[in-house]
């Protein structure tokens, strides 16, 4: 029991910190393009890198605690696309309560504005994200299927078995 909820956290971790990455590396791609051509929303934030990987760690969290709860028993062969983008964009949404807490508050911004102002860009950066995710772990499943399958050509067909496949067995 403890060692299956050590394992969810620490995949639960995992998700987090393979979307923080994501996040950072299009952040810095923000900074490189604006240091190349300079444009008004590159200059809006100086550290874009920070301010995409925060929000892509607390993403890939929420994403995970929904996974959790919706996809329990299923194989990523058995999900759907959109299913998982739509799983994604849920988590974003539930990364987005975490800025809207902190923004929020008597004297600051009303945290209803805060909150419909970060869900969208949220939900949406996590629909990407997991999709992302769930075509890399397809690919990671069918590379391991395929290298698992390579044991079985060295077993070979005895020579009914050809003629059978073949329907030139002696029954034709």
């Amino acid at each position: 029991m403890m060692s299956d909820l050590v394992r969810r956290l620490r995949g639960a971790v995992g998700m987090g910190v393979s979307w923080a990455t994501l996040g950072f590396i299009v952040g810095g791609l923000i900074e490189l393009i604006h240091n190349i051509w300079p444009n008004p929303i590159g200059s809006a934030v100086d550290i874009w890198p920070a301010v995409l990987a925060v929000p892509g760690f607390l993403g890939g969290l929420g994403f995970s605690f929904v996974l959790a709860i919706a996809a329990r028993r299923r194989r990523f062969d058995e999900l759907s696309m959109a299913g998982f983008a739509l799983l994604g964009a849920a988590g974003g949404c539930i990364a987005s309560l975490v800025p809207a807490f902190l923004l929020a508050g008597p004297r600051a911004f009303p945290m209803v504005s805060v909150l419909l102002g970060l869900a969208g860009p949220f939900a949406i950066g996590g629909a990407v994200a997991a999709s992302g995710t769930l075509a890399i772990a397809r690919l990671s499943e069918d590379r391991d299927l395929l290298e698992a399958s390579g044991h079985v050509s060295d077993v070979g067909l005895t020579a009914d078995e050809a003629h059978e496949l073949l329907g030139s067995g002696p029954e034709s």
